[in-house]
């Protein structure tokens, strides 16, 4: 899945997942969205973040969710 608006870069957060190469990290906004802050909120609190931003990083967080290793087994 291609995900225009996330963007991971070591020299950025640590390599964590970030919007668009800013300092706001995909965790910050999910923890945001799922303590009730609202979108307006969180917009006016990071101004250079977009609505579809939130979205992105939504979607990234379900995503990444749903991506599972298996353990190799030999036998």
């Amino acid at each position: 899945m291609a995900f225009s608006r996330i963007t991971h870069d070591p020299a950025v957060m640590g390599g964590k997942p970030c919007i668009r190469g800013l300092r706001i990290s995909v965790g910050t906004i999910v923890g945001l969205v799922a303590s009730g802050v609202s979108r307006e909120r969180i917009l006016a609190a990071y101004p250079l973040l977009e609505s579809p931003d939130i979205d992105e990083a939504l979607a990234y967080a379900a995503w990444r969710l749903e991506e599972r290793e298996e353990a190799l087994v030999l036998t």
